[in-house]
């Protein structure tokens, strides 16, 4: 319960680190954008100023350049001259519409401009009079002429006073937006290196967060790791001890069997003897004097004792140890002889067989006749299991364990689990002409070569023997 409290406590910890470090982010960037567009602000202000100021320059200029041709038509009376004046007047007008334009929502400014606007259209009517007076009094100069000059110097100053005035509100405009801009500047680079300095802050405590739980994790993954192992280990170490537990079973089983089947041959040898006495004593006493019904009835009994008799060996041959005469074999050969024992039943039965041989496999050491018994009895049963033509016989080996291994596998109808049980158990049986001592008889001739046999069974599917042997 304190590790999860203690994990809850770490990750409740992560989320408000970053929690509070991405609020942190989200502010400082609404501030960058907000200090980012109050700076554009007055740079359009800015610039907006001084665009002002130059046109009012050029306004004033292009006034001036109005002024000197007009009077350089009335000095040297050259009509060449009024062409710089048309000339200028329409650079005037146009200048003045870019600054009607650029001050379109300043209401100071645009008080000014319509002063401005009617000193401009005073003078152009005064310096139209004194042209059109001028060429009414064949170029000369006359009082009316010099009275509108005067009025029009007059006017002329007004309008320089007022560009002037203009000029000078604009400049101290100008240097206040100035000034407002640069500290916006400074504070949007303030915000900038904040902002900066926490997400440095913010990799900082990302790496340590993420070295300091990868490196927790990275250890528990170990743990994992070697748990797993552990436990695939101490799976394989069951399993092998299940596997050397079911042998010792078998064995067990098979030993008592075995004890079981020579008490059953004592017992019942012993008074299957008396019965063999009794009757060869009836036969000598009576010395051939038997009626034929009575001659058969001795004859059956005979013969019925001597099946017994034959019934009881097989069985105590089928559960004792032998003596074996061990010869080195491979166990690839040892298959292909055994398979030829039963070619017959193959190619009858029209059996296909799939040999799957390892090529590095080592020899065994076997009782060679006796190992061929216990195989060509599984691959009996295997032929007898299978549908005629359709049947498949497939025979491996490997290597497993540093033991040989060999698998028999059919698709036969297979094997009921309740069978399974009982397969190799003296006189058991499915089939109608079968002593029930085959399988039995197999696992006999295995065990005794210190070997291990097992099967695997579905209906329908087939069946899989799968016998283990020690190498040479």
């Amino acid at each position: 319960m304190s590790k999860v409290i203690k994990k809850f406590a770490v990750d409740l910890h992560i989320r408000v680190g970053y929690g509070t470090a991405f609020f942190l982010l989200l502010i400082s960037y609404l501030l960058t954008l907000y200090a980012n567009s109050e700076l554009l602000k007055q740079a359009r202000l800015v610039d907006r100023s001084n665009k002002t100021i130059i046109h009012m320059e050029g306004l004033f200029s292009s006034l001036k350049d109005v002024e000197a041709s007009a009077r350089g038509y009335l000095l040297f009376k050259d009509s060449h001259f009024l062409q710089p004046y048309e000339q200028s007047r329409h650079v005037a007008d146009s200048l003045f519409s870019a600054l009607q334009t650029e001050t379109l929502n300043d209401s100071i400014i645009w008080q000014d401009l319509l002063t401005l606007k009617t000193l401009m259209d005073k003078n152009y009517q005064l310096i139209a009079a004194n042209i059109s007076d001028f060429e009414q009094s064949q170029h000369q100069i006359t009082d009316g002429l010099r009275s509108r000059s005067f009025f029009r110097e007059e006017v002329m100053d007004h309008i320089r006073t007022t560009i002037k005035d203009m000029q000078s509100a604009e400049q101290s405009r100008l240097k206040g937006r100035l000034s407002d801009m640069d500290a916006r500047y400074h504070i949007l680079n303030a915000v900038i290196i904040l902002s900066l300095a926490l997400a440095i802050a913010m990799a900082a405590y990302g790496f340590f967060t993420y070295t300091r739980e990868n490196k927790a994790r990275r250890i528990a993954d170990e743990k994992v790791s070697g748990y797993q192992d552990q436990l695939k280990q101490q799976i394989v170490e069951l399993d092998s001890a299940n596997k050397a537990l079911i042998q010792m079973r078998s064995i067990e089983k098979f030993a008592s069997t075995g004890r079981i089947a020579r008490t059953i041959a004592h017992e019942v040898r012993n008074p299957l003897t008396n019965i063999n006495l009794a009757v060869d004593q009836l036969k000598s006493e009576l010395n051939g004097n038997l009626t034929e019904s009575y001659g058969m009835m001795l004859e059956m009994i005979n013969r019925n004792s001597i099946r017994i008799n034959q019934l009881i060996t097989d069985l105590l041959n089928s559960t004792k140890f032998t003596d074996l005469v061990y010869r080195k074999i491979s166990i690839n050969q040892l298959l292909d002889e055994t398979l030829e024992l039963a070619r017959d039943r193959i190619l009858l039965s029209n059996i296909t067989v799939v040999r799957n041989y390892s090529d590095d496999i080592c020899d065994i050491s076997v009782d060679i006749e006796r190992i061929k018994i216990a195989f060509l009895n599984i691959i009996v049963n295997a032929i007898e299991a299978m549908e005629p033509g359709s049947g498949i016989l497939q025979l491996r080996t490997a290597t497993k364990n540093d033991k040989c291994v060999v698998t028999i596998t059919d698709n036969g109808r297979g094997i009921d689990p309740e069978a399974q049980s009982k397969i190799f158990e003296p006189y058991y049986t499915n089939k109608n002409k079968s002593t029930g001592l085959g399988l039995t008889n197999t696992q006999n001739i295995i065990l005794n070569h210190n070997g291990h046999i097992t099967l695997e069974s579905e209906i329908d599917k087939g069946t899989t023997f799968t016998i283990t042997l020690d190498f040479a």
